[in-house]
């Protein structure tokens, strides 16, 4: 059966097309670090305020020059709806959903991951440059999902002590309210 050239070109298209996603899907898994959200352990989402490290919301200090948030996503805010971080740290952002999908994206960064009811997801990054960072829901949440947004604040290093003890913290208490019963109401940004 002979075969016309058009078709071996197209073939060959074809071919170097699909050598070429693998390779940038392999490049992208290794080179880069970057894999599918994964659950990082899993919670009951009813008991989120009561479960560690959802009891104690906020910003700590872990190490050195390392902080760890702690967030909670509920219709339609989160909790804590401000964060406030060194300049130059490395943050580990730990979430989830105390009732239905979320998202938590950052503008202007990388950090980007979904707050699944149950499941607790994991994003670490380190702010270069002081400012204030948008913090929004990208996952449709109801009706109003178009109010779900928060502030992550990058002050200088010095202003939130990055070479302090481990016991800088600045967490802050869940709500003590049911989940169904909060019922935030947008502040001017």
């Amino acid at each position: 059966m002979k075969v016309h050239s058009f078709e071996n070109a197209f073939l060959a298209i074809g071919g170097v097309t699909l050598v070429a996603c693998i390779g940038a899907l392999v490049y992208a898994t290794f080179g880069m670090g970057l894999h599918l959200p994964g659950p990082g352990g899993r919670i009951d989402p009813q008991r989120a305020y009561q479960t560690p490290p959802f009891d104690q919301l906020g910003v700590k200090q872990v190490a050195p020059n390392a902080f760890e948030a702690v967030v909670v996503g509920q219709m339609f805010a989160f909790i804590p709806p401000e964060l406030r971080v060194p300049a130059g740290a490395e943050v580990r952002f730990i979430g989830t959903s105390a009732d239905v999908i979320h998202g938590f994206n950052i503008e202007g960064t990388r950090v980007n991951m979904m707050m699944i009811p149950g499941q607790i997801s994991r994003a670490t990054y380190r702010f270069d440059r002081p400012g204030e960072y948008l913090l929004i829901c990208h996952e449709y949440c109801g009706s109003g999902h178009h109010t779900m947004s928060g502030r992550i604040i990058v002050e200088p290093a010095v202003a939130l002590g990055s070479a302090a003890s481990p016991s800088t913290d600045t967490t802050t208490t869940p709500p003590s309210q049911t989940i169904t019963a909060y019922s935030p109401h947008p502040s001017t940004r």
